[in-house]
C-alpha cells in the first residue's frame, strides 16, 4: 500500500513538473499554468533552482499588480464620432501596454443612447460588477457613475472640466476617485478662425444644449471672447433632439454666423443643423472635426482619439504602479496640438473663401 502511494506522489509531481515546464495543455501562459508552477516552487522543482541559482524574472508589458486579467467597465453618454474616437484611443494606449482583450483584459462597453436614466442603470451596474476601473465618456456619464462609488477608480475623457461638473475638488489636484482627459476647446481660437473666414460677421449666433454642463461652459467663454472681440452674440438652446430643427431655422436671418462648441446632442445630430444653415447661406464654425464632416464649415479642435490616449495611458499608470487616482491631475491637449480642419464643400455651398487657410488645413468634405 506504501508503495502504491507512493508512485501516486511520484507520478503527481511528474506530471506537475511536465505540466509547468509547457506553460499550460496548449503550450501558452495560462491561469492554471502559473497555478500549477505555484505548486512545482513549493515541491522544490522550480526552473531557477533546477539551473542551480535565481534568475530575475523580465519586466512584462500589460502586467497589472497580481498578474490578473484586468477589468474595465465602459460607460459611454451617446454614439457619435468623437465620443467613438475617445473610446478607441483609451483602448489603443492600453494595447500599447500590452493589454489586449481575450488575454488579459476584459472590456465591459455599454452605451446610454444619449439617455441620462440609462447612465444611472449602466453605472449601477458596472460598480455592482466590482471593476478594477470604469472609464467615462462625457460629462453625464460620468457625473452618474462618480455618484455610485468612491472606491473604483474611474477615468472619464471628454468632459470639459472636471472641477465645474462636480467630479473632483480642483482639476489639478482631484481628490476623489476621479480624474481623466479634458476636452476644453480652444475657445478663443475658434472665434478667431470665425473672424478670419468670415471678415464681415458682425453677430454670432451661440447654439448649444442647455442640459449638457460643459455646453453652458463653453457657450460662457465663447461670449466673453465674442464681447472682446466687440462681436455681438445671440443665443440659441436646446435641450433635446426634437428641438434642433426650429431652433437652427429660427437663426436664420439673424445672425451673420454661428458657433457650436463640442455639445453632445449637436454634435450627434450636426447634419440636421447644417442642412438648414448650409442651405441658407449661414455658416458654422464648430467645436470639433467631427463636426465638420457632417457640414460645419471649420473647426481649429481637439483629437479625441488623441484625447482618449491621454486617459488610457493615465489607467496604465494606474494598473500596473498603482498609482491613486485622487492625486492625478486632469490632462489636457495644448491648443499648439488642436489642429485646423475645413470642408471646402461646405465653404462653396456657402460660398466662402477657403484661400487664406488651405495651406494650413485638412479638408474634410466628403
Amino acid at each position: 500500500m506504501k508503495k502504491k502511494a507512493a508512485a501516486l506522489m511520484t507520478a503527481a509531481l511528474l506530471a506537475v513538473n511536465l505540466f509547468a515546464a509547457c506553460g499550460g495543455a496548449d503550450g501558452k501562459e495560462t491561469t492554471e499554468g502559473a497555478g500549477t508552477t505555484a505548486a512545482a516552487e513549493t515541491a522544490g522543482t522550480t526552473a531557477e533552482e533546477t539551473a542551480g541559482g535565481e534568475t530575475d524574472a523580465p519586466e512584462t508589458k500589460g502586467e497589472a499588480a497580481g498578474g490578473e486579467t484586468v477589468r474595465i467597465g465602459v460607460i459611454q453618454l451617446v454614439e457619435h464620432d468623437a465620443l467613438d474616437a475617445g473610446y478607441e484611443g483609451f483602448v489603443e494606449a492600453l494595447r500599447e501596454a500590452g493589454y489586449e482583450e481575450g488575454k488579459n483584459l476584459e472590456l465591459d462597453y455599454n452605451n446610454a443612447q444619449g439617455d441620462v436614466s440609462n447612465c444611472e442603470t449602466i453605472a449601477n451596474k458596472l460598480v455592482n460588477d466590482k471593476n478594477d476601473l470604469i472609464l467615462a465618456i462625457a460629462t453625464p456619464a460620468a457625473q452618474a457613475v462618480a455618484g455610485k462609488t468612491t472606491e473604483i477608480p474611474i477615468l472619464a475623457t471628454a468632459v470639459t472640466d472636471f472641477a465645474e461638473a462636480g467630479l473632483v475638488d480642483s482639476n489639478d489636484a482631484p481628490g476623489t476617485n476621479v480624474s481623466g482627459s479634458s476636452d476644453m476647446n480652444p475657445v478663443e481660437e475658434q472665434i478667431s478662425l470665425l473672424q478670419e473666414l468670415l471678415p464681415d460677421a458682425k453677430k454670432v449666433g451661440i447654439m448649444y444644449c442647455s442640459s449638457e454642463d460643459n455646453s453652458i461652459l463653453q457657450a460662457n467663454l465663447a461670449k466673453e471672447v465674442c464681447k472682446a472681440k466687440n462681436l455681438e452674440v445671440e443665443e440659441f438652446t436646446v435641450s433635446d433632439s426634437s428641438m434642433i430643427q426650429s431652433v437652427a431655422e429660427s437663426m436664420i436671418g439673424k445672425v451673420d454666423a454661428v458657433y457650436i462648441p463640442t455639445d453632445n446632442l449637436l454634435a450627434e445630430s450636426m447634419a440636421t443643423v447644417t442642412m438648414i444653415t448650409n442651405a441658407n447661406g449661414l455658416p458654422c464654425i464648430v467645436g470639433e472635426e467631427n463636426m465638420v464632416k457632417n457640414g460645419g464649415l471649420a473647426t481649429y479642435g481637439l483629437d479625441y482619439f488623441a484625447l482618449g490616449k491621454l486617459a488610457g495611458n493615465m489607467a496604465v499608470d494606474i494598473l500596473e504602479n498603482g498609482t491613486d487616482v485622487s492625486t492625478m491631475p486632469v490632462q489636457y491637449i495644448s491648443a499648439e496640438d488642436c489642429s485646423l480642419a475645413v470642408n471646402s464643400s461646405a465653404a462653396a455651398d456657402l460660398g466662402v473663401s477657403l484661400d487664406g487657410v488651405m495651406d494650413r488645413a485638412k479638408d474634410l468634405a466628403e
